[in-house]
């Protein structure tokens, strides 16, 4: 049995040398922001919903960064618990964290 996604959430993890002046998402914390993400995801009953792991977005300066599919929707993600279930809230059907967006 295959499962349908509504909505697939691409966190960037990705990690680069200290010195390198884009920075990296990894030591924005983006690995534990993408486990808090995914468990909040289950615990909400958003089985419709997958949140991924995901190499370089290309936005490492602006990150910790995350895209949701199949809108195209670019976050930086908040690690506060408010942050998160504004997050949340967009994937469960409600409005895009206008919050969060990532600028342009």
């Amino acid at each position: 049995m295959t499962h349908q996604f509504r909505m697939h959430v691409f966190v960037c993890t990705n990690e680069r040398s200290p010195e390198s002046p884009r920075g990296c998402c990894a030591a924005k914390n983006s690995l534990e922001i993408l486990t808090r993400l995914k468990r909040a995801a289950k615990a909400e009953g958003l089985k419709d919903v997958r949140v991924n792991k995901a190499g370089c977005l290309d936005n490492c300066e602006s990150g910790p960064s995350c895209v949701v599919y199949p809108e195209g929707t670019w976050y930086t993600l908040p690690e506060d618990d408010e942050g998160m279930g504004r997050i949340l809230q967009h994937l469960a059907g409600g409005d895009v964290a206008s919050e969060y967006l990532m600028g342009d």
